[in-house]
């Protein structure tokens, strides 16, 4: 049985099967990236709920594994060399896993640097700005009177889904097949027009390949399972 015992955060949320995959997390835009992931490529895992809300990413047993103090993050009783791995960053995370398994990240050198650099436009890209919308359009930064920050991060984020909507007019994914590119994207954009409500906001309606392709992953019972795990309560 691998000992994951030098790990602090297995104190605070004990592993009951310590050979797989540790996985903790919360399904937001980030959180679902790696269960997706995961549920698409069928390796065993446990996951860990960590509550946002009560703070615990900021306890110093989650700092421990993440000293950003942000979720998802994993560990891997058998990462590499045989060695137990602790992992953060959601990007990393995935690019990790795709290694690992050899799924969903092209072998051809080309093709994996520009799906790499498409997973990298939504984490430098995409994510922050759709936040920080949700942020002003259905958080606490609604009550601001000043209604500039709303409109600069809608401007970015109408620019943002252009591009990908000309990107998605030439394929039917992010790249010519289903990859992590898309893995990462799809928590982001579901959001913007679901939970923070902001379709309207962003004129969704004129990017039709960015709703059919949402459609499409949506469909996929990894993604329809992984935006669910861990259940919130």
């Amino acid at each position: 049985m691998a000992d994951l015992s030098q790990f602090p955060i297995t104190s605070k949320w004990p592993a009951k099967n310590p050979e797989i995959l540790q996985l903790y997390s919360l399904p937001t835009p980030n959180g679902v990236k790696v269960s997706i992931m995961l549920e698409e490529i069928g390796l065993p895992y446990e996951v860990h709920k960590i509550d946002i809300g009560a703070n615990e990413t900021w306890t110093p047993e989650f700092l421990s594994l993440n000293p950003n103090g942000k979720i998802p993050a994993i560990l891997d009783p058998n990462g590499p060399e045989g060695k137990p791995l602790a992992l953060f960053e959601s990007g990393a995370i995935l690019l990790y896993l795709a290694e690992k398994t050899g799924k969903f990240l092209p072998a051809a050198p080309a093709s994996r640097y520009e799906t790499i650099a498409w997973v990298f436009f939504q984490m430098a890209a995409i994510g922050p700005m759709f936040g920080q919308v949700g942020y002003f359009h259905k958080f606490a930064g609604k009550e601001i009177e000043d209604k500039r920050p709303l409109q600069r991060y809608v401007d970015e984020s109408v620019r943002l889904l252009g591009v990908l909507e000309q990107r998605l007019s030439e394929r039917s994914f992010i790249m010519d097949e289903y990859t992590i590119a898309d893995i990462a994207t799809v928590g982001w954009v579901r959001n913007l027009v679901g939970f923070y409500g902001a379709g309207e906001l962003v004129g969704y309606d004129r990017f039709s390949n960015v709703a059919r392709w949402l459609g499409e992953c949506l469909q996929r019972p990894a993604v329809e399972r992984g935006l669910n795990i861990p259940p919130r309560s």
